[in-house]
């Protein structure tokens, strides 16, 4: 399965007056330095989480249908289903009806009949659904620990700008796993 990012979010959890505040840097200097960071966090606490801070759709794409017709994306939280789109044995797109599918965003599933499903005609990429995923739109929808992993993140990165780390350790700051560890979604 793949997932390819179609829209990113509008805004980021955190602004760059709250950045620059929890930062305590009270000069414009580092703005630029300090809103990459801002986006770099968020990619890096998504990443962790398998959880769009923020609402953006994505595109997931199938090769074929789950045997049990139960459809679970690595990214969520799930918020609404868009599109699905089987693809027949000339690469012709064909719109399924949304509404033949349920969206269970507590268990972060899309489902539907398995034998109303129907076959892609292509081996591979033959199946895409495009989903609308994150907490919310607002900074105030995405949970409080998960903002606070984010401004951890910033403070240990921009604090350690000129450190590079073999395997990544010391670009993480302590706690940070632990911190965000009840969002985290699992793949199993």
């Amino acid at each position: 399965m793949s997932a390819i990012l179609l829209v990113p979010p509008a805004s980021e959890p955190l602004s760059l007056a709250e950045a620059r505040q929890f930062l305590r840097v009270d000069h414009a200097d580092d703005d630029t330095v300090i809103t990459a960071l801002i986006a770099a966090a968020r990619a890096h606490v998504e990443a962790l989480t398998r959880r769009a801070l923020l609402t953006q759709t994505w595109r997931f794409v199938l090769d074929a249908w789950p045997a049990n017709g139960r459809f679970t994306p690595r990214i969520g939280p799930l918020q609404t289903l868009l599109a699905v789109r089987v693809f027949d044995a000339s690469g012709v797109a064909h719109a399924l009806d949304v509404e033949s599918f349920v969206v269970d965003s507590a268990a972060n599933v899309i489902a539907a009949p398995c034998w109303g499903l129907p076959a892609p005609g292509r081996s591979v990429a033959g199946i895409e659904l495009d989903v609308i995923c994150g907490f919310g739109a607002l900074a105030s929808d995405v949970p409080a620990d998960l903002i606070h992993a984010l401004k951890m993140l910033l403070a240990h990165w921009y604090d350690n700008r000129g450190l590079a780390a073999i395997g990544g350790t010391a670009m993480q700051p302590a706690g940070l796993h632990a911190l965000i560890a009840p969002n985290r979604g699992l793949s199993l």
